[in-house]
């Protein structure tokens, strides 16, 4: 593996912590100020966590596609 894509598979994996850190944070700061809507915002938030992961997922495979 080149360093180029080394880089390229560890900033996708810092963005998707980073991005997945503020949904969850931001999904809890929601649940503590409207209670009864816990239900509907833990569903958006896995959601979004699962987007952001697959995006995570496609920079990853075309770093390792890309060294060649």
């Amino acid at each position: 593996m080149t360093a180029i894509a080394a880089i390229g598979c560890g900033l996708s994996a810092l963005g998707a912590g980073i991005g997945i850190g503020m949904i969850g944070g931001k999904a809890m700061e929601g649940i503590a100020r409207q209670p009864e809507a816990s239900g509907e915002i833990r569903g958006a938030m896995i959601i979004m966590a699962a987007l952001v992961e697959g995006a995570a997922l496609i920079a990853i495979i075309f770093s390792f596609l890309s060294k060649g």
